[in-house]
């Protein structure tokens, strides 16, 4: 029935293949196969349960394109430039390349096209900012449907108390809208830690707020199994697709102890 195709383009997307703008300039180059048929018309649809492949050209491609990522100091916006702010683009120079980095990859002009962040890090935070040209690990990491799990470094001021850390696990809203189950516990009088599987715009600022704490500093640490490790801040470094291969969240957060 008419109604069960879909566009090619959002099939590709849900498969992982690339993503729907991605997809679309891969087709509009006659780069992808549909039933062993090279399909370059944009916007045709098909079942479900069609076969599709890229052609090697468009795999190559793939491999081409490069994911960073960038430990970004306080001061520097995650996207572009705004307000006279510095975005965070900017740091990713040759003497400020990681000896940390293993891939012998080196930089080049070309990975600047379609460079882009992959979750926010606000002006006021600093810590794992990743960048990627490839479209598929743009949308594991923030697409719509990504449960992957981000953590934070988070010093607040005041003191913590146990029914704070309770409201900041589960029963929050945002703009309207519950927040998802996140884990929360204390590391030391003002420092927490917490672990979320979305992305809202000054999310963990506003949580806090919302419980009558006020955030003083703000570091992400990781992103699923991507790690800031010993990167030095304003530093970058190349990451291997391999490196976002994640465990699945935890069905129940951990329990936090008896806070004095």
């Amino acid at each position: 029935m008419s109604e069960e195709l879909q566009r090619l383009s959002k099939l590709m997307s849900q498969r992982g293949l690339c993503s729907r703008r991605e997809a679309d300039r891969l087709i509009e180059q006659g780069l992808v196969r549909v039933n062993g048929q090279i399909v370059n018309t944009l916007g045709i649809k098909f079942p479900p349960d069609v076969e599709i492949e890229l052609t090697q050209r468009a795999q190559a491609q793939q491999q081409a394109r490069v994911t960073i990522m960038l430990n970004k100091p306080v001061g520097y916006v995650s996207g572009q430039a705004e307000d006279g702010y510095t975005p965070a683009v900017r740091l990713l120079k040759a003497d400020t390349h990681s000896k940390l980095d293993r891939t012998g990859g080196r930089l080049q002009q070309s990975h600047f096209d379609g460079l882009a962040p992959a979750g926010r890090l606000d002006i006021d935070s600093q810590g794992l900012l990743v960048l990627t040209q490839d479209g598929r690990i743009a949308k594991q990491l923030i697409g719509e449907h990504s449960d992957i799990e981000k953590e934070y470094l988070v010093r607040v001021k005041g003191p913590i108390k146990e029914r704070q850390i309770d409201q900041l696990c589960f029963g929050l809203s945002l703009d309207g809208k519950p927040l998802k189950r996140a884990k929360v516990s204390q590391l030391n009088p003002d420092q927490l830690q917490f672990i979320l599987r979305e992305g809202k715009k000054r999310q963990i600022r506003r949580m806090c707020e919302a419980v009558g704490l006020h955030v003083t500093g703000l570091k992400r640490v990781r992103v699923g199994e991507l790690r800031l490790g010993k990167l030095a801040e304003g530093e970058w470094r190349f990451v291997k697709p391999e490196e976002f291969r994640h465990r699945k969240p935890m069905k129940r957060p951990r329990r936090h102890g008896k806070q004095s």
